[in-house]
């Protein structure tokens, strides 16, 4: 499967209001539109390998009807419309960012985060890991790690490769690094557009969905919302199944 596009790390942009939209579409405009769901299960931790690699999983071993939303980078663009769904909608998200956006954005990230979401590693420069040395990809995830550890108080534990590319240097230097999954996908969403991963074409118990900090991510949100809803499933917190590991 082709990886999707890179996407920048630099700070080009500051949260902006809706100018940020090609069009005129309110935070409220997308709060009117999001489905209720019930309360979620009571999560059950997952089994994970505490072998000398990380696993590599695209969804979550759960038979939960749930679904899980993670959105990478956070460098290229940050929209109010996207945090006041995650905010006022109580969405469930988790984040693999990258460490320069996750440290020169913090004022935004840490908003996310104290909706209960999971700031987790996406590495330091979004550079593609596969075919790396060890001591390369090691400090990538190291690194991003630290930095997120300073800024936001908890040490990431769940790990993104950028593109979804790995080799088996990179689950051991993730597990090197404290990551307990790293973590691919099975639909990813872009311009409002579901694209699925697998040929069922269809949302099942323990997916999970990719999104990025682009300008529609409030699109890709209410979409995936829908998306999760029709399939009744309801959408669950990462962290919640995939605890950090006891001391």
């Amino acid at each position: 499967m082709t990886p999707p596009s890179p996407t920048t790390t630099s700070a080009e942009f500051d949260p902006l209001p809706s100018p940020t939209i090609p069009y005129d579409k309110s935070a409220g405009w997308y709060l009117e539109r999001v489905p209720t769901f019930g309360k979620p299960p009571k999560a059950e931790p997952v089994e994970v390998d505490n072998g000398g690699s990380t696993p590599w999983w695209s969804r979550v071993p759960t038979q939960h009807n749930v679904a899980f939303i993670t959105i990478d980078d956070g460098g290229l663009i940050r929209t109010t419309e996207a945090l006041e769904i995650i905010k006022r909608a109580k969405v469930p998200v988790t984040l693999f960012l990258n460490s320069p956006a996750a440290t020169s954005h913090a004022d935004y990230f840490k908003k996310i985060q104290a909706t209960g979401a999971g700031i987790q590693n996406h590495t330091v420069t979004h550079r593609n890991l596969k075919g790396q040395s060890y001591e390369f990809q090691k400090k990538e995830i190291n690194d991003c790690a630290d930095q997120i550890e300073t800024v936001y108080g908890q040490r990431p534990y769940l790990f993104r490769p950028p593109f979804g590319n790995y080799d088996a240097v990179t689950l051991k230097a993730a597990r090197d690094s404290g990551m307990r999954v790293s973590f691919f996908w099975t639909q990813t969403v872009d311009q409002g557009f579901i694209h699925y991963q697998t040929s069922q074409k269809a949302v099942r118990p323990g997916d999970v969905f990719l999104m990025h900090f682009r300008p529609m991510l409030a699109d890709d949100l209410l979409n995936t919302l829908r998306a999760i809803k029709e399939a009744g499933l309801t959408p669950a917190r990462l962290e919640d199944y995939i605890p950090r590991a006891a001391a």
